[in-house]
């Protein structure tokens, strides 16, 4: 990361220099280092890209959202994501930006980040809100986003002991990519084990037993 900092500065490409901080931004927040995170995020946010394209801003508030969501500041998380909507409601749709923009510009994106925040507030039903509204907004294309808020959304529905329709949400993963990406299957590693220490009893739970260990044989 350091030396993508490094090269991004001599590209003198505004947009690059705001990619290489964001993500750095979301390196250290899904390190669990919330501080370096918004830091690092800042620095993205302050850039003058940020400043002239509200396209720009709204990701960085998004981003700085589920920052916050790691550190339980509620205030902060909302206060990101307001910031974030009017953003997008200012930015113009029609101004030509790179292909990694694509879901932030029809909100895919800002309701992504907002998921992530609220499920790490421990806010299930807005978490659950957030994600419904990201997989209607994202394109056929980017899989990788489907699946990860799809499990996030089984986060989401069993932490509101919603325990008949969760099972059904996580096995509607396609296997083959949860062993594809590592972040969703850390994501349903974790929720196997939050739904076995609060449902261990259940039918459903055995079924998703029985499932694991048929098709996500790296989790089981």
């Amino acid at each position: 990361m350091r030396e993508a900092q490094a090269l991004a500065e001599m590209s003198a490409d505004p947009a690059i220099k705001f990619r290489i901080w964001s993500h750095a931004g979301t390196l250290y927040r899904h390190m669990g280092r919330p501080s370096e995170a918004i830091a690092a995020n800042d620095v993205a946010r302050n850039l003058l890209i940020a400043r002239r394209d509200p396209m720009f801003a709204c990701l960085g508030h998004a981003r700085q959202a589920a920052c916050h969501g790691l550190t339980g500041d509620t205030t902060a998380v909302q206060r990101s994501l307001g910031h974030a909507r009017e953003s997008l409601d200012r930015a113009d749709p029609g101004l030509a930006r790179p292909a990694w923009m694509t879901a932030v510009s029809n909100g895919a994106g800002l309701e992504s980040l907002a998921l992530a925040a609220h499920l790490s507030l421990g806010n299930f039903e807005q978490a659950e809100s957030h994600a419904h509204r990201s997989l209607a907004l994202l394109r056929p294309h980017m899989q990788r986003d489907r699946v990860l808020n799809v499990a996030r959304l089984a986060h989401a529905q069993l932490g509101q002991d919603e325990v008949d329709p969760v099972v059904a949400t996580a096995m509607s993963i396609p296997p083959d990519l949860v062993a594809r990406h590592p972040r969703v299957t850390a994501t349903i590693a974790d929720f196997d084990r939050q739904l076995r220490a609060r449902a261990a009893s259940s039918a459903l739970t055995r079924a998703w037993d029985e499932y694991a260990h048929a098709h996500l044989a790296n989790i089981a």
